[in-house]
């Protein structure tokens, strides 16, 4: 490992481990795979890695105003990996799109007639995937791990690339961008990576979820305010969802294994829910008469914040659904 710029580059193995042993207080539904396009392979010289992801930060807080850089990680040709922004935040990368996910940015551009991936950059690309789907007990489908390309430019509504979309992650991208190129190139090779660790479905353990209420919440060795900070992560963003292991006198248990507790007066609960629709539209409000702002697919995961009348809002915002096609 090598740390530069707040960054630090590992090797496949390396992130393995290091993805193992990283303790996330947010829940984290989805993958996000994008490519850079610009930068492209052109732009690589195969030793410039801080100096070009340091590029990208200054591109998203300068020109795009955003307060970091947008992804989580960067994969460069050589098949080494970069840190980007803290995990315990939601990436910059998809309009509308980025709660409860994690971004991956592929270095390079893979539309067609462009950068041919490196066998090394591929099989990173895959273990990468694999390691989180792995680390998040996410399944290997097209609702947890998305392509940006699946989602509308303007508004983040997706249309699986139906117009008004990016190319994004390239309409080369393991064989093309779409939902069955997804289906049929990269999902295989990402289950065949995980193997012999199947996605754990058991998750008994977990009394509730909540959301986070305060701007940063921070988490303690013990359940009370005159406990030290916990030293191995930082405190909790607005808006991200913890799973809760045990309450204790106005505290909440975030770690299974570990005593990290967060103050319960900071957060408010939330249910898992899963669409048994095959699509399902979003409103902003509880009504047929609210305009649609967005969709969700069949099997996709929410959590609901509030029901009102057989609906169910899923979002901090004004994020409506039916309640007849959630299930709990």
């Amino acid at each position: 490992m090598e740390t530069k710029y707040g960054f630090t580059k590992m090797t496949v193995p390396e992130f393995e481990t290091w993805i193992s042993n990283l303790r996330v207080g947010r829940t984290i539904l989805k993958v996000q795979q994008h490519h850079t396009y610009i930068p492209s392979y052109v732009h690589f010289t195969g030793n410039n890695h801080f100096d070009r992801q340091l590029a990208m930060k200054n591109f998203h807080v300068n020109q795009n105003g955003w307060q970091d850089i947008g992804q989580h990680f960067t994969i460069f040709p050589d098949g080494t990996v970069l840190t980007g922004r803290s995990l315990e935040n939601s990436p910059a990368c998809i309009l509308n799109q980025n709660a409860y996910a994690i971004c991956i940015e592929n270095f390079g551009n893979f539309d067609q007639n462009a950068d041919v991936m490196t066998n090394v950059q591929k099989d990173a690309i895959i273990a990468i995937t694999a390691a989180l789907c792995k680390r998040f007990n996410l399944p290997v489908n097209s609702n947890s791990i998305v392509y940006h390309h699946w989602f509308r430019l303007d508004n983040g509504v997706r249309n699986n690339g139906s117009g008004n979309n990016k190319s994004c992650p390239g309409t080369n991208f393991f064989g093309g961008n779409k939902v069955p190129d997804f289906d049929t190139n990269f999902a295989p090779l990402v289950r065949a990576k995980l193997g012999s660790h199947p996605i754990k479905t058991d998750t008994s353990a977990i009394t509730k979820y909540v959301c986070v209420t305060a701007n940063s919440l921070n988490v303690r060795t013990e359940p009370d305010g005159g406990s030290p900070k916990a030293t191995d992560r930082p405190a909790i963003p607005l808006g991200a969802i913890l799973r809760v292991y045990e309450e204790k006198d106005g505290w909440l248990k975030i770690s299974n294994t570990q005593s990290n507790w967060v103050a319960a007066r900071y957060t408010v609960d939330v249910k898992r829910a899963t669409v048994n629709a095959t699509i399902l539209n979003v409103r902003t409000g509880p009504g047929t008469n609210f305009p649609k702002v967005d969709r969700v697919e069949k099997d996709e995961e929410v959590f609901v914040f509030e029901t009102q009348n057989g609906w169910c809002k899923i979002d901090l915002g004004d994020k409506w659904v039916t309640q007849s096609y959630l299930n709990f």
